[in-house]
């Protein structure tokens, strides 16, 4: 009999990574149990798929066939509470603030790689899987094989002490051999798509903010000039670089900035007006545990999509400057700036201006 590698809790969603990180991982010869967390969903709208496509009805018996199919138990486990108050009121006071922020990294922050990996802990458990497209590799993160779908930036808040106890099974691999895994070991959701939008919102943003914050319409104003040029419909539904939805002619027009005090919202044609130099962030998440020497020269990462670009990080009193080789396009307060030496992953923090 194959002699058991250690218990591992698959964090399980119903989508084709994590039933294949469990799938992989049972393989392998681990002991594997599979969890599946519900988020908060809106009170109005708890039967709606498209409130929180994460921990739909759907996803569950998706995740419960996957559990049958590979023969492992799969329990159930009440996220709402932490969820919304760690990911969702921050989402929301973010917006309010006139910032833009990214959910998804305070979930893996304080959930999947939180509270997830903390209840493992307390249940005797030796590590929490995820689909996530990441490699760890000893002290150190590293991106995923497939540059397409890695998602490294989002696991920049990770610590030594979280890396010893993370798998991620699939990050050796490109999204169609993993739907071609899938497939061989006769998993139902090979085929699935896969889902691309903040789970808990639904199908619109604007409406997701608008019921839950305080929002008023002010003037639009050209940079350049100060003339008003219309009005917006409340600053949070706006943001840096945003050419869509401005609903004004003579463009293309930009988002360029906002002015909180006066609630108003600046744009121009010009699109250089986005670039800039440099940005500054307040705390930093250092993965390997301390704070390299500086200044240091890496590259780095302002938003999800964005190309890795050359920088220098400097130290000015509490904040970290990062200095462009080159300048960049709509640098936006509320993303995070995530630092890269190669394939590894620095560390990173939330961009404040």
């Amino acid at each position: 009999m194959k002699e058991k590698k250690g218990k591992v809790i698959v964090a399980m969603s119903g989508g084709v990574d994590s039933s294949v990180a469990a799938a992989l991982l049972k393989k392998q010869g681990f002991d594997v149990v599979g969890i599946f967390m519900r988020f908060w969903a809106a009170p109005d709208e708890e039967a709606s798929e498209a409130t929180n496509k994460c921990c739909s009805l759907e996803a569950y018996n998706d995740a419960r066939r996957v559990a049958n199919k590979l023969g492992i138990p799969l329990y159930t486990l009440n996220m709402k509470v932490p969820f919304k108050k760690l990911v969702v009121d921050y989402f929301l006071k973010e917006y309010q603030a006139g910032r833009t922020p990214n959910p998804c990294v305070e979930c893996n922050r304080f959930i999947k790689l939180g509270e997830l990996l903390r209840k493992a802990k307390a249940l005797g458990a030796d590590y929490v899987a995820t689909g996530h497209y990441a490699k760890v590799r000893g002290k150190k993160l590293l991106k995923g094989r497939d540059r397409e779908k890695d998602q490294s930036y989002f696991l920049y808040t990770l610590t030594q002490d979280k890396l010893k106890h993370i798998l991620f099974p699939v990050g050796d691999y490109v999204k169609p051999k993993v739907r071609q895994i899938a497939k061989n070991f006769g998993l139902p959701v090979h085929a699935k798509k896969d889902s691309q939008e903040v789970c808990f919102v639904g199908a619109s943003l604007k409406n997701f903010l608008k019921k839950y914050l305080k929002v008023k319409s002010g003037k639009i104003l050209e940079t350049a000039t100060g003339k008003v040029l219309g009005d917006h419909d409340g600053l949070p539904f706006y943001t840096i670089g945003q050419r869509k939805g401005l609903k004004l002619g003579g463009g293309p027009w930009y988002v360029v900035s906002m002015d909180r005090k006066r609630n108003a919202l600046f744009v121009g044609r010009d699109e250089r007006k986005l670039l800039v130099k440099e940005l500054t962030t307040g705390k930093v998440n250092w993965i390997a545990g301390g704070e390299p020497k500086l200044p240091l020269r890496v590259k780095v990462k302002i938003r999800y999509k964005h190309k890795e670009a050359p920088c220098v990080i400097k130290k000015i009193k509490n904040n970290y400057k990062i200095i462009f080789s080159k300048p960049q396009r709509a640098v936006t307060p509320g993303q995070s700036a995530v630092f890269y030496r190669g394939d590894e992953v620095l560390g990173g923090g939330i961009i404040k201006g």
